[in-house]
């Protein structure tokens, strides 16, 4: 699901600003003066790390005596005049930014403004796979989260009715044990923080804590971060969060409120539908919802910096129906940090599996 103001829709909130502001100039003491942005156009995508162009019209026979930029809310430039200007990328996050141009003569100023969208500078690097072993899992969790510690994984299985968080014997795909969650909720995400785990659950706006040892519920946070729970991971400082958007969001480890966040763009423009989290050496995995391709992520940007291409994992005609297909798809992603071994799976499917990937 896509949450937030889209691209477009940024760019139709900026046009219908520039003609109000141009309609309400012939109403002023300034009349027949053309005031806009020559440059950069509305929605211009910019590669991190890039200079874009800059430039204003506001009429030639009037004096300006200063024009400063701001990108978004922070002071970039100082110009005398209305002639072209070179504005930085570097240091940006990812994403749409407002570009303002506020143009001083005398006592009088105004504000013009448009936006650009800052993209990944390259594109990601591709990868593949090989399976090192195949492990039995149970066909009845509809996984939501995936992680492996301590000789274990733990699981997160959602659906009404049919939610619960499970701890699994890797070799056996047997339950060793299993916490129900109420049929009114429907599980998802998982991470594990010290000797506690969290889960998230889908639309009902609140998060649970457990024993990790016991899997008894301690209990509940109000979730108000993301429109809806999806995916959760812990990168030893912060939790990570998404929401099927194209944003990662941070959140405190002990509060579970939100204190920061990233937008994913690879070369091209957003990634949606983010889901299953994991982070390995300093990297966000996200697995894409719908998808068999889980990106790699830079922490600090959201620069989208690898894909690897799960293709052909798992067999296409294993769900007889097409809903079923639909529905069963890739998401659990679990790392053991002791051995680097990555293991992934999917919903209902009858295997977890071990891969190493490798660039193409």
């Amino acid at each position: 699901m896509l949450f937030g103001l889209k691209i477009n829709q940024i760019k139709k909130l900026l046009f219908v600003g520039i003609i109000v502001a141009f309609v309400s100039a012939c109403k002023d003491d300034k009349p027949n003066v053309y005031r806009n942005f020559l440059s950069p156009m509305i929605g211009l995508n910019v590669p991190v790390g890039n200079e874009f162009e800059t430039k204003i019209q506001f009429g030639k026979e009037k004096k300006v005596d200063s024009v400063i930029y701001l990108i978004d809310s922070t002071k970039v430039a100082t110009k005398t005049d209305t002639s072209a200007i070179k504005l930085k990328t570097e240091g940006l996050k990812l994403g749409s930014h407002i570009i303002t141009a506020k143009i001083y003569e005398g006592t009088y100023a105004e504000d013009l403004t448009t936006n650009i969208n800052v993209l990944a500078a390259q594109a990601p690097v591709e990868y593949t796979y090989k399976v090192i072993k195949t492990l039995p899992h149970d066909t009845s969790s509809y996984v939501e989260g995936l992680e492996y510690h301590d000789g274990f994984f733990y699981e997160s299985a959602g659906d009404y009715g049919h939610s619960s968080l499970r701890k699994v014997e890797p070799s056996t795909g047997k339950i060793v044990q299993s916490t129900p969650v109420d049929k009114q909720y429907f599980a998802e995400g998982i991470t594990i923080i010290g000797d506690k785990i969290i889960q998230l659950t889908y639309r009902e706006k609140v998060g649970f804590v457990y024993d990790k040892a016991t899997l008894k519920k301690l209990s509940e946070f109000s979730y108000t971060t993301g429109r809806e729970g999806w995916g959760l991971a812990f990168d030893g400082e912060k939790v990570l969060n998404t929401d099927g958007s194209n944003t990662i969001f941070f959140l405190d480890k002990d509060k579970y409120n939100r204190i920061g966040s990233i937008d994913v763009y690879d070369n091209k423009g957003p990634i949606q539908n983010l889901n299953e989290l994991e982070v390995i050496d300093g990297k966000i995995y996200a697995n894409v919802y719908t998808t068999n391709e889980i990106l790699i992520i830079n922490p600090e940007n959201g620069a989208v910096e690898g894909r690897i291409n799960l293709t052909g994992i798992f067999p296409s005609d294993y769900f007889i129906t097409e809903d079923q297909r639909a529905n069963n798809v890739l998401n659990g992603i679990a790392y053991d940090q002791a051995t680097k071994r990555l293991f992934v799976t999917g919903k209902k499917w009858p295997h977890i599996y071990q891969i190493q990937i490798s660039k193409k």
